[in-house]
């Protein structure tokens, strides 16, 4: 199998495109109003943050359109647009808040342990996680594709992979990773993990890979950044609900949450985050899904 020196190859493949994986310097951040002095009932987590003025955030930094970093380091996308919404009704300013790279395997563990106020990173729920963690939303729901090289037309989807002679790249702890182990006929020689979707993009393009699994959305947002490299192959095969990820039994935050991500679609606010960045690769406004209020 060709993954042999993959980690090699895909660490010497990042080096060369620092500034691809930082994104581009083009304000993808709308204004967000901040509430001035708002008032929280004691002992809350948003009276705590709100007395603090600053709050620690996790998100990605290598999803296009949703959590990428720009060239002055500081990341934007959909997921950061959420969470200055957020942030913004608490008080507290988009200057104020410290963005924590989180990656998919690490995203409970950071939260038990208060390393982040919450999680905003492409961040599926599920019955698996919410044993750890709390989500509040669905803010967004994606789907899960496929992406392959420019011209390949042998993979139309993940039943391609059942043969076996093919390899898909994805993120260790993510649900992509998880959701398509059922379509290998061979898990060990077929299913490539990194930490991040920049490693497989790499992979892919040096043709380590054959193929790199995650969410339509996100990898639109790759294509987007190299129309003449890539492409995606077939239909999405999952439905994907994102939620914010807090503290488990943290029900007063949950709740804020909710009420916020709600009064962000009525105002305009949802469509007006989305259109400023992942509405540049899909032009498909979303509407904010039915909020699960658990």
């Amino acid at each position: 199998m060709r993954i042999k020196n993959l980690v090699a190859v895909a660490a010497i493949a990042a080096l060369g495109l620092v500034a691809a994986a930082c994104g581009d310097d083009s304000d993808d951040s709308s204004d967000v109003e901040v509430a001035d002095n708002p008032t929280f009932a004691a002992g809350t987590t948003m009276e705590r943050l709100a007395n603090a003025g600053t709050i620690n955030i996790g998100t990605k930094i290598d999803q296009p359109g949703f959590g990428m970093n720009n060239l002055d380091g500081k990341p934007e996308g959909f997921d950061v647009e959420i969470s200055k919404i957020i942030a913004g009704k608490l008080g507290i300013s988009p200057d104020k808040i410290n963005w924590v790279e989180t990656q998919s395997a690490v995203r409970e563990e950071y939260i038990e342990q208060g390393k982040v106020d919450f999680i905003t990173a492409t961040y599926t729920i599920n019955d698996k996680r919410k044993e750890r963690v709390d989500f509040a939303g669905p803010y967004y729901e994606a789907g899960q594709s496929l992406m392959v090289r420019k011209g390949d037309d042998s993979i139309k989807g993940p039943e391609a992979f059942r043969a076996g002679d093919k390899t898909v790249c994805s993120v260790t702890g993510s649900t992509p990773a998880e959701n398509i182990k059922q379509y290998l006929a061979n898990e060990a020689s077929q299913l490539v993990l990194f930490d991040t979707y920049d490693k497989c993009r790499d992979a892919l393009q040096n043709e380590q890979v054959d193929a790199v699994t995650t969410d339509n959305v996100i990898l639109l947002g790759y294509i987007s950044k190299a129309e003449d490299a890539f492409q995606l192959a077939g239909d999405t095969f999952t439905t994907e609900p994102y939620g914010v990820g807090l503290k488990k039994g943290d029900t007063e935050f949950r709740n804020f949450i909710n009420d916020v991500l709600e009064e962000a679609a009525e105002s305009g606010a949802y469509e007006e985050a989305w259109k400023n960045t992942a509405g540049k690769f899909d032009s498909n406004t979303p509407e904010l899904p039915q909020i699960d209020r658990y």
